[in-house]
């Protein structure tokens, strides 16, 4: 699948990348990239490397930054960080063990890198037993990042997607991961024991006052994300 670079603010941009298989379900794919004042892209939740994504990168910068922002989003990211050897990899605790054959330059927390600090926000969702993940906010796009924390699959892509139809699009609904506002998966959700933490993380999403909210999978939602956002999180 060749991604295209679509520009959803200033020095904001997103990838569609290909379907991939998570436990049967097939889930699609999104990347986001910034660049930075000085220049440099920052990569989010990478998706594989197409000549054509190559070619549009090339025309804005060069990746320094490669960023998991969960212990699932990590496929593509020796892929990156092979094609680009001086790139930082950033991600959780978790996704650093599992990725023991990659070199991370550190562990993420609420308080950005100095490399993007200012210019990213960023806040980590704990209290799961399954899962952290950290949430970004670009600033000059007002545009916050969820990977899984919302899924928000519309009814077309799960009725026209092979290996949607049946009791899967029926679990998607029931586990209000769909359109107009979807949800974390069920039994994520189940499994944030501690909810004051993840909370105090929404809080903090909040008070940036984000325009957009994109998505790893799923319908963006454009403009009006604060409300959207607290609709996803009503679970909490």
């Amino acid at each position: 699948m060749s991604a295209t670079l679509q520009q959803l603010g200033e020095n904001f941009w997103i990838a569609e990348g290909p379907i991939v298989d998570f436990y049967s379900f097939p889930y699609p794919t999104r990347m986001a990239v910034a660049r930075l004042a000085a220049g440099a892209l920052w990569i989010w939740s990478p998706i594989p490397l197409t000549d054509s994504l190559r070619a549009e990168l090339a025309a804005l910068g060069r990746p320094a930054h490669l960023v998991s922002p969960n212990k699932i989003h990590h496929l593509f990211m020796g892929e990156w960080a092979s094609e680009f050897p001086g790139a930082r990899l950033w991600g959780l605790s978790a996704v650093i063990r599992k990725r023991a054959d990659l070199k991370f330059s550190g562990v993420l927390s609420d308080e950005p890198p100095e490399d993007w600090r200012g210019e990213i926000d960023q806040a980590v969702f704990r209290g799961s037993m399954f899962m952290d993940e950290i949430v970004f906010f670009h600033r000059a796009s007002r545009t916050a990042l969820f990977a899984d924390l919302i899924e928000n699959f519309s009814m077309e892509f799960l009725r026209n997607t092979p290996g949607w139809q049946g009791w899967k699009t029926t679990i998607a609904r029931l586990w209000r991961i769909t359109e107009p506002v979807g949800r974390a998966p069920l039994e994520w959700r189940l499994s944030f024991v501690r909810r004051a933490l993840a909370r105090a993380a929404l809080g903090r999403v909040l008070a940036w006052d984000p325009l957009n909210a994109v998505m790893a999978h799923g319908t963006i939602a454009r403009g009006g994300a604060p409300a959207f956002i607290r609709e996803s999180f009503a679970w909490l």
